[in-house]
């Protein structure tokens, strides 16, 4: 019983039953308890700047086995682009169809606070097209540090990470020096995430006792359409990919079923990256083409993340009544894409990713994501899991791409004809070669990278 109520998810689930319970009976209590989850957002907001930062660099300058491997560097980079912009769109026309917010009718006035209202000022952009171009381009990295001006550190981090990958061995030291930091930052992350039952207790309470249990019905609506638009995007998106690769897609998650519900439980997509990486090379993908495209996956190409950042954004807006034309919408699309990479392996990242997209629009209010605590991190199993059978399945359909998987072998094991314990038949496939069964060298578990 201690470890079922130990776990942080059932803790959030017992903090959102118990807002709810205090929004209902007690309304001006729920609306005074407000701040619990106005201090959560204020801890997000104040490590997103340096995580987003570090994982892009990282993301960049680990990439430099792709001058060993470019045209399976190339190639993954176009389907992690095309794929995870596909996701976005998908969202955003989900939630455009479905309109969850829609009637919350909510005041953004009556969800700000001081520090949320004097972020959202530093981090506003000007109008013009033109001049939102302009404003990505930081005075300096410090000054853009100091406000948290998420697009200009996204182009310091994108010149920054290219420019290590460039220098090679000497990058390795600051490498190691982000390596190292991210992990802390995360370490940060992961106390801040403790706090998700208190900030999930006084954020249901505020909107249950300022809006009635009518809320309630809009946030439920959204994580409906949250799940099932992730499962038609598995289903019919990644299932279509599967087909084109030459494997069932049904097949291949009874294959990774494992990992599946590793991520359930863990809600990130990080934690499985290693069992991930073994049983692709174990069903006959190249071991190069794993290595590469597995990590770079997770950061490039997080599927289930990307739909969820464009219907939590318009769903903040609808429920504020905020108003959004369609170039709106494509300017939130376009944002997205580059700030949606980056952070999608850890529990609370996307939260933290949203924040910095509607911060850095300027126009949809950042103080609206309090209105999904309460839900954000049931949302989070759906992300994690899209993620990662989005990541795993784009691997093989890399593999496919560029002829590096075992075509036979892949049948097999996704048949049952093998049994996976055995990974002394493990297979690896060059990188470079039409896979041909005399250059198919069986490895041993000893040289199976965990």
């Amino acid at each position: 019983m201690r470890r079922f109520f130990g776990k942080l998810y059932v803790q959030v689930l017992i903090g959102v039953f118990a807002g709810v319970a205090l929004g209902f009976f007690y309304p001006s209590l729920g609306v005074d308890v407000k701040p619990l989850g106005d201090v959560f957002i204020k801890l997000i907001k104040m490590v997103f700047a340096p995580i987003i930062f570090a994982m892009v660099v990282l993301g960049i300058a680990k990439m430099e086995s792709m001058k060993e491997l470019g045209r399976v560097g190339a190639r993954a980079l176009i389907y992690f682009e095309v794929l995870s912009t596909f996701a976005l769109g998908l969202g955003l026309l989900a939630v455009n169809l479905v309109g969850p917010g829609v009637g919350m009718n909510v005041d953004p006035a009556t969800l700000d606070t001081k520090a949320i209202a004097t972020y959202t000022a530093a981090s506003a952009k000007p109008v013009g097209f033109v001049d939102f171009l302009i404003n990505m381009v930081p005075t300096s990295i410090v000054d853009a540090l100091a406000k948290n001006d998420i697009l200009q550190i996204l182009v310091f981090a994108i010149l920054f990470g290219v420019a290590l990958s460039h220098i090679g061995p000497r990058a390795k030291p600051v490498i190691a020096v982000l390596d190292s930091f991210i992990d802390g930052i995360f370490a940060v992350v992961g106390m801040i995430m403790r706090l998700a039952p208190v900030a999930a207790f006084g954020a249901m309470s505020f909107t249950v006792g300022k809006y009635g249990l009518g809320s309630i019905v809009s946030l439920g609506k959204l994580m409906g359409t949250m799940y099932v638009t992730c499962f038609l995007f598995v289903a019919v998106v990644l299932g279509f990919i599967s087909w084109l690769s030459g494997f069932s897609l049904w097949k291949f998650l009874k294959y990774i079923k494992d990992e599946i519900f590793t991520v359930l439980g863990t809600s990130s997509s990080e934690s499985v990256v290693p069992q991930l990486m073994k049983k692709l090379e174990f069903a006959g993908v190249s071991k190069p083409v794993v290595g590469l495209v597995v990590p770079s996956g997770v950061t490039f190409n997080p599927d289930g993340q990307c739909i969820y950042y464009t219907m939590a954004a318009i769903f903040i807006a609808q429920a504020t009544n905020t108003p959004l034309s369609f170039m709106d919408q494509l300017v939130i699309l376009g944002v997205l894409t580059i700030t949606s990479k980056g952070s999608a392996g850890v529990t609370g990242s996307g939260f933290i990713t949203l924040a910095a997209t509607l911060a850095s629009m300027g126009k949809i209010p950042v103080a609206g994501m309090v209105l999904l605590l309460g839900v954000d991190r049931f949302m989070s199993e759906a992300r994690a899991i899209t993620n990662t059978i989005g990541n795993a399945v784009g691997t093989v359909a890399i593999a496919r791409w560029v002829g590096s998987v075992d075509r036979v072998r892949l049948a097999q094991v996704l048949d049952g004809k093998v049994d996976p314990e055995d990974l002394h038949t493990l297979y690896e496939v060059p990188a470079n070669d039409t896979v041909n069964p005399s250059k198919v060298q069986p490895i041993t578990a000893a040289r199976v990278a965990v």
